[in-house]
């Protein structure tokens, strides 16, 4: 019997296209695809027949020799690319032992299979895997080094870690992709156990000593930019600073050239630049030494930062953009470190267990071991079972056998095997030759009573990372500020001096309380939000106003003013009767006597 198929070929720019096309057929459709279009996801595989790798080991060898390269390989057809649509068709092999006679490929090495980020993270394939879909979130927000030249360079905005490590568990991506040469965290001492009930719901407890030392320790700069603009008839002027005058306190940083002068240390509201601008920028062009002080008004630029938080004016640099006009650019520096006055600051390990510093406790009353070791961290261990990250023990053994031994660990993915990672069975044996427990824990003194600890507690390095979210950034409040011109509402953001919302989540939650009169006071007098008296009348139900002419409430639809009341609602629903009104849906309020 025979069986026609419809061919369907890709757009192909060129003819080099169709070295990387894919062809694929679908039975169900009668149909083979060939499809050559541009940016299409491809992955090297080795090409098997009938189970057998067409890769000998004279072809190893000759690659090792640098008489054959990787391009040989796909030119001899002993490596394909493939991309998704092929891959339906093919039954891929992990390693070639495992390979039946039906299989048609076999993975040059499993843990491609992973992109860069998973890559980073130790034995992934013990974890569950949302929890390494986390870590690939979270892995972006690390703090770290960016590059070798990170401190010549005046990006908007950079985090920085202070002394970054490389961890002591690596996987062979990281060494493929640089991480080991700038990392992004730092190799904790992690015990896992309860303690001071600071550590609830994934918060850790940390060692004063351990940040006084440096753990956690981050700069951020942030550029600040001015631009001296030309106009028609004159320019931007930067200024002496004043010396004596109202102004002066806040312009001591300043040089005199008006600029802020490299080094200095700088509060919010200090100015960083004394610039004036023409009241009159249009007109006849007129040099600027002949208008008179009287056409220029004051454009200082204020340093707006956290409040209470003195920084460093790391840098100024003077350049000139595209229009001709200068550009003078500021890099402020601000070193922080996790405190008592910021505690919050997000930390997380390298499998989505995230959690914030719950409480710094000094050294003195933390847990130690018998050797003396003093952990950096304490993790709560309810942490785990729902978690099920077991990679994360691994890791802390594999951490543990690596100090012990001296050397590192790999954990890459699949890799036990293949022997790009060590196995539990291998680590266990490497601490028990230098003196640890099979299993990691150790024996621990409580550092406030002396006395030893009734269990064996689980302790061992861990890689942390400091993540960019912190407690500064975030921290606001305010009394009283602007608002929408639209709603009269306040505004929203840290950045617009905004207020704090009662969604309807904290209404239910304010309801189940019984806090009613704190409901009045957030959603009915509108004490802090947008107050507002409309005219209601409570024959028709419809909104009124207020004649000032005829001293009385007049109904718009009845045109008197004979069941006119009074009514206090926030301006937002009034807005929203209008608007629905505009769309002929006609809200119509019952009024009650009270």
């Amino acid at each position: 019997m025979t069986t026609n198929f419809a061919v369907v070929v890709g757009f192909a720019p060129s003819l080099d296209v169709f070295q990387l096309s894919s062809v694929s057929d679908d039975l169900f459709l009668r149909c083979v695809y060939i499809a050559s279009d541009g940016g299409r996801v491809c992955r090297p595989l080795v090409v098997a027949d009938k189970g057998i790798s067409r890769i000998k080991e004279h072809h190893m060898k000759q690659l090792l020799d640098g008489v054959q390269t990787f391009n040989d390989f796909l030119s001899d057809g002993l490596v394909e690319y493939l991309d998704v649509n092929e891959e339906n068709n093919a039954l891929i092999a992990l390693y070639e032992r495992e390979a039946t006679p039906e299989t048609t490929h076999i993975e040059v090495e499993p843990f491609t299979i992973l992109g860069v980020i998973a890559g980073l993270i130790p034995y992934p394939h013990h974890n569950q895997s949302p929890r390494n879909t986390y870590q690939c979130a979270m892995g972006k927000q690390a703090m770290g080094n960016i590059a070798y030249n990170q401190l010549c360079r005046m990006d908007t905005l950079l985090y920085l870690l202070v002394y970054p490590q490389r961890p002591l568990l690596t996987t062979r991506t990281i060494e493929l992709v640089g991480y080991d040469k700038l990392g992004a965290g730092q190799n904790a001492t992690v015990a896992v156990m309860s303690y001071s009930g600071y550590d609830i719901e994934d918060a850790i407890v940390m060692n004063k000593a351990s940040l006084d030392r440096g753990f956690g320790r981050c700069i951020v700069m942030k550029k600040y930019s001015n631009v001296v603009q030309k106009y028609r008839s004159g320019s931007d002027r930067v200024l002496k600073p004043q010396r004596t005058g109202p102004h002066s306190e806040r312009m001591q940083k300043l040089d005199d050239d008006g600029i802020a002068a490299p080094g200095e240390i700088i509060r919010p509201n200090d100015v960083l630049l004394n610039k004036e601008v023409p009241i009159y920028t249009s007109g006849s062009s007129v040099s600027s030494e002949s208008l008179r002080d009287s056409a220029y008004k004051p454009a200082r630029q204020l340093y707006k930062g956290p409040e209470g938080e003195s920084c460093v004016v790391d840098r100024v640099s003077l350049s000139n953009d595209r229009n001709g006009n200068q550009s003078i650019n500021f890099l402020i520096r601000h070193t922080r470190r996790p405190e008592e006055d910021n505690l919050g600051d997000k930390f997380s390990s390298r499998h989505g267990q995230k959690g914030v510093c719950g409480i710094i406790i000094q050294q003195e009353d933390f847990p130690f071991s018998e050797r003396g070791v003093c952990p950096d961290l304490i993790m709560n261990p309810h942490g785990f079972p729902s978690r099920m990250t077991v990679g994360k023990m691994i890791e802390l053994l594999g951490g543990k056998a690596g100090v012990s031994c001296g050397r590192f660990h790999y954990g890459s993915a699949f890799g036990e095997p293949s022997g790009h990672a060590d196995k539990v069975e291998t680590i266990s044996e490497t601490l028990i030759k230098h003196g640890f427990c099979y299993d990691g824990k150790d024996f621990i003194y409580s550092g406030i009573t002396g006395c030893p600890l009734q269990a064996y507690i689980f302790m061992g390095p861990i890689y942390y990372q400091k993540l960019k979210h912190m407690v500064l950034d975030k921290m606001h409040a305010r009394g009283n500020g602007p608002r929408i011109m639209l709603t009269r509402q306040p505004t929203e953001g840290k950045a617009r001096k905004g207020g704090s919302r009662v969604g309807e989540m904290e209404r239910d939650c304010l309801i189940a309380y019984g806090a009613s009169m704190l409901i009045v006071e957030r959603m009915m007098n509108m004490i802090s939000s947008d107050p507002f008296e409309v005219q209601v009348c409570g024959k028709c139900g419809l909104l009124g106003y207020y004649s000032h002419k005829l001293k009385t409430r007049i109904c718009s639809s009845c045109k008197n003013g004979n069941n006119v009341s009074t009514l206090k609602l926030p301006y937002a629903c009034k807005l929203l009767f209008q608007e629905l009104q505009s769309m002929n849906i006609v809200p119509r309020l019952k009024l009650a006597e009270a």
